[in-house]
């Protein structure tokens, strides 16, 4: 079993290295810099607030639905980075590239990544076709964690099933 969890680990570290290898490329750099900051805090939020209060029904709704969501999935995002304190990988990887005062706390799950996918989910599943638009972004968000040093590709697929999990249960728990 160990080295079945070692292998995957191996495979883990090499993804990562293949995406985080790019960061000296100056227009990949400034895009994942801006693009990270759409699954941040200040920006969920403020977008979750700005369409609860200023759209009419049902987007109002959904917008709850989404605001709860960005809510209830870091509760567990929390929980998760206390019971596993995971070393972010520009602390335990060699020659990772991260930019100046990275973040210090614990790296799974990425608590951006989640955030992004709990905000979309409920618009995707109320107009379905907005997963053209809005998969591909929160995508690039979750990319950028790996990019930019911050995160291993499990912690941010974590963040993606979390996030859309909890997305999902909260729409439906409004729209059903």
């Amino acid at each position: 079993m160990s080295k079945l969890i070692g292998n995957i680990y191996d495979f883990e570290c090499k993804l990562f290295k293949f995406v985080n290898r790019h960061f000296e490329k100056k227009v990949l750099n400034h895009y994942f810099r801006m693009i990270t900051h759409i699954g941040g805090a200040a920006f969920t939020i403020s977008l979750c607030l700005f369409l609860i209060f200023l759209t009419k029904e049902p987007i109002k709704i959904v917008a709850i639905s989404s605001g709860a969501a960005l809510l209830f999935s870091h509760i567990p995002v929390a929980i998760m980075k206390r019971i596993y304190p995971r070393k972010r990988p520009y602390i335990v990887l060699h020659e990772t590239k991260v930019l100046q005062n990275p973040l210090t706390d614990h790296s799974f799950p990425s608590g951006h990544t989640t955030a992004i996918f709990s905000v979309i989910t409920p618009f995707i599943l109320f107009i379905p076709k907005l997963a053209i638009l809005l998969f591909p972004i929160a995508f690039n968000v979750a990319i950028s964690r790996i990019y930019l040093g911050l995160h291993y590709p499990s912690d941010v697929l974590a963040g993606m099933f979390l996030g859309s999990f909890v997305g999902a249960i909260c729409y439906t728990s409004i729209f059903l």
